[in-house]
């Protein structure tokens, strides 16, 4: 069974990007595009991960990040541009722009939640 993973963005281009990246591992990936579609989805208990998009502000990380918690105890990954000052309440963080280091990182969370990566 996939490991099922929320990947929320408000960049169109990067969110398509990712998932397609996420999907060739693997990995069942649900995408957001922007604040009120996050909302709307994370309520779903069955995630096993979310990853923020470096591009979303940080005051809707925060907010994504409240509601993520209340509604499930999966880990979360934040992206961030390697220039920018990282300042975030996530489990975990990554820099954006190296989409190897990127795969390796979701795996890495995988691995430390004991949580199998996917056939």
């Amino acid at each position: 069974m996939s490991k099922r993973i929320l990947y929320v963005s408000y960049d169109e281009q990067i969110l398509i990007a990712r998932r397609r990246l996420l999907e060739q591992q693997g990995y069942a990936v649900t995408s957001a595009l922007g604040l009120k579609e996050a909302i709307n989805v994370c309520g779903d208990k069955e995630f096993q991960l979310f990853i923020l998009g470096h591009a979303i502000p940080p005051k809707d990380k925060e907010r994504l990040i409240a509601i993520f918690r209340q509604n499930c105890s999966a880990p979360i990954l934040s992206l961030w541009r390697r220039n920018e000052r990282v300042s975030d309440i996530a489990d975990y963080v990554a820099f954006s722009d190296d989409p190897a280091q990127f795969l390796k990182s979701v795996a890495m969370i995988f691995v430390r939640a004991q949580i199998p990566q996917p056939a």
